[in-house]
């Protein structure tokens, strides 16, 4: 534990760390959201860290790391991260702020939009370099770069320092909480996305030494669940495969530091948020709401998903909205995920007939509702037959039952390729 927080537990800590905040920033809105809370039955509020000056609750954790390095006396050696997303850009933001030098390690591979916001936050204080094609590479390189240099590493989740930073998203939670005549966040269920763990062991342990009775759960992609491997293993876990579609969470390896926080916790308290899933609660979200999110983002919201009606009916629920860096390049991905989860897409593989009318005789089986968004020929599988890939989407996914069902009538050879990963990786 830091010195700040020795003397009287974590909390005054904390509490200086979001007294020194304000000078960046107000604290973030804890809004509650109408359209959720009709939905599940339950209050649900939405603490928006999507609208901080970096869209997401980094910030925190990068400025109360710099406050306490440089008040303990680091004032001329340079600062350095590795990141390709919401840590280099509060990294970034707070090196400005404090007119700090700091040299960024950012995969070649990162899109330019999060590099030019990164040197935007940053201005003149910020160097970056891109390292590797990965985001190890570039991490390693900025560890050997610190080694070297003596510059200091400012890591995105793994020390105490980091953690008291986003902790005071609970300070503020809880302040605003007790500013609702008929809410309080000892009989709320607070819901936190997870990738490295900062922000879920900073504000558990805010939460739980405050005395509240409050019931905590975490929101994980199902494609990198490193928090729950850990729980059941009982120990930090490298997952062999990560899929990261949720850059923002995709975290191999849960923190050494936030896991000894949030170790006692049950396995059964992570959810687990389906890819697919989590794009169509992105797009719920700004068709909707107009609330633009960033997939890590939207975690804590789809993991409502998961409840039965009937256990948050009446209950008061506060989902902490980590993120809203979100690149609009990837929206047609998102949508294309989205339509396949709720059953309104799907691809197909046919052998087609080398006739004339064969496709008149197969586009009169589509129904009203049904759009053809895809036909390519993919090759001659015989001299009479081809191979084509046709993708559909519809309006209700029943139509599907109904198409299906004349495709086989009319005898039409085809296999569905939409839930084949391995098939629809190489040609959708």
């Amino acid at each position: 534990m830091n010195a700040e927080g020795k003397a009287g537990g974590f909390a005054p800590g904390v509490a200086k760390a979001e007294g020194a905040l304000r000078a960046l920033f107000p604290e973030t809105p804890l809004q509650e959201n109408d359209y959720l809370s009709k939905k599940t039955g339950a209050r649900v509020f939405l603490k928006r860290e999507d609208l901080t000056p970096v869209r997401s609750y980094k910030l925190r954790g990068a400025f109360n790391f710099f406050r306490k390095a440089i008040a303990g006396g680091a004032t001329d050696g340079t600062f350095v991260c590795a990141s390709a997303g919401n840590h280099a850009q509060g990294f970034a933001y707070v090196c400005r702020h404090f007119g700090r030098r700091g040299i960024v390690f950012m995969p070649v591979t990162t899109p330019q939009q999060k590099i030019d916001k990164t040197r935007i936050f940053g201005g003149d204080f910020v160097e970056i370099r891109l390292v590797g094609d990965f985001f190890d590479d570039c991490y390693r390189a900025a560890h050997v770069f610190a080694a070297e240099s003596g510059g200091m590493m400012v890591p995105p989740f793994d020390h105490p320092d980091i953690i008291e930073g986003q902790a005071t998203v609970a300070l503020e939670i809880a302040r605003q909480m007790h500013g609702e005549s008929d809410a309080r966040i000892g009989d709320s269920l607070v819901i936190l996305p997870v990738g490295g763990g900062g922000l879920a062991s900073g504000v558990t342990c805010y939460l739980r030494e405050s005395g509240e009775p409050t019931e905590f759960a975490f929101a994980e992609p199902a494609g990198a669940a490193s928090l729950q491997q850990a729980l059941v293993e009982d120990r930090p876990v490298r997952l062999a495969q990560v899929d990261n579609f949720v850059d923002g969470a995709a975290v191999a390896e849960i923190g050494a530091e936030p896991f000894s926080h949030l170790q006692d916790f049950d396995a059964r308290a992570v959810h687990l948020v389906p890819e697919n899933r989590l794009c169509a609660t992105m797009i719920e979200m700004l068709n909707i709401e107009g609330v633009v999110l960033e997939p890590a983002g939207a975690l804590a919201i789809d993991a409502l998903k998961n409840y039965a009606p009937e256990t948050l009916r009446g209950r008061t629920v506060v989902a902490v909205v980590s993120g809203g860096n979100f690149d609009f390049e990837r929206l047609p991905d998102v949508k294309e995920r989205a339509l396949r989860f709720e059953g309104l897409k799907k691809y197909f593989i046919f052998r087609f007939p080398q006739r004339p009318g064969a496709l008149r005789d197969f586009l009169d089986l589509l129904g009203p509702e049904d759009d053809i968004t895809r036909f390519e020929y993919l090759k001659k599988s015989a001299r009479n037959f081809g191979s084509v890939l046709i993708g559909i989407e519809t309006r209700n996914r029943a139509n599907f039952d109904v198409l299906t069902q004349r495709f086989d009538k009319a005898g039409w050879a085809y296999q569905d390729i939409t839930e084949n990963d391995t098939i629809a990786g190489f040609i959708i």
